[in-house]
């Protein structure tokens, strides 16, 4: 078991978390500048979709402890879901 974890430990993946989603035509994003807000669509209570290498794992909830933000798994997702 140990030589396999060993395998991992050069194995890069990036993972991302998808808040929300917005469409804006590009003349309007041209003009934001720094501190400008952008409205998504969701709500705080929204899952958000938690992503390995651009590919969907798993749906999430965000936790705020403190000064923190987490993400906690709550429904994982099977690869023949998005196949």
């Amino acid at each position: 078991m140990e030589g396999s974890l060993a395998a991992l430990t050069g194995v890069k993946v990036e993972i991302t978390v998808v808040l929300g989603r917005a469409r804006l035509p590009m003349h309007q994003l041209l003009r934001m500048g720094r501190g400008a807000v952008i409205e998504l669509e969701a709500s705080t209570k929204d899952d958000v979709l938690v992503l390995a290498n651009n590919l969907p794992i798993a749906k999430a909830e965000i936790v705020i402890q403190e000064d923190r933000i987490a993400v906690a798994i709550t429904d994982p997702i099977s690869s023949e879901e998005y196949e």
